[in-house]
């Protein structure tokens, strides 16, 4: 979920700080009144009602397996997802999860799907 823009909060923080109503204040701009209180809270910390980065570790993982595999999928085409994971730990020592090696297999537009 994409932040609140920086101008939504300075028009929350600018009606709060001229008297109105936490209430009113959230009911006029469609937020919630402890979402105004962490932004109130924010501004006096720190003095921006700047949004945090959104969290989450950097996919490294994903790189190295992108480009390993166009090599891999075309020696070894009918590989299972299991298969597939189990040659990347023997290759690079680190251990993915089949989910993980499905999302690059699709970012790489390559099917599932296997012949009998």
């Amino acid at each position: 979920m994409k932040p609140y823009s920086e101008d939504l909060r300075e028009r929350v923080v600018r009606a709060v700080a001229i008297g109105t109503p936490r209430d009113e204040v959230a009911a006029t701009f469609a937020v919630s009144v402890p979402t105004i209180e962490r932004w109130l809270r924010l501004k006096r910390e720190t003095g921006s009602l700047a949004p945090k980065p959104v969290a989450g570790p950097v996919a490294v993982k994903t790189a190295a397996v992108m480009a390993a595999l166009p090599e891999r999928l075309a020696e070894h085409a009918d590989a299972t997802l299991d298969e597939h994971c189990a040659w990347w730990r023997e290759a690079s020592g680190v251990e993915v999860s089949t989910a993980t090696m499905s999302r690059a297999l699709t970012r790489l537009g390559w099917t599932r799907k296997k012949s009998r």
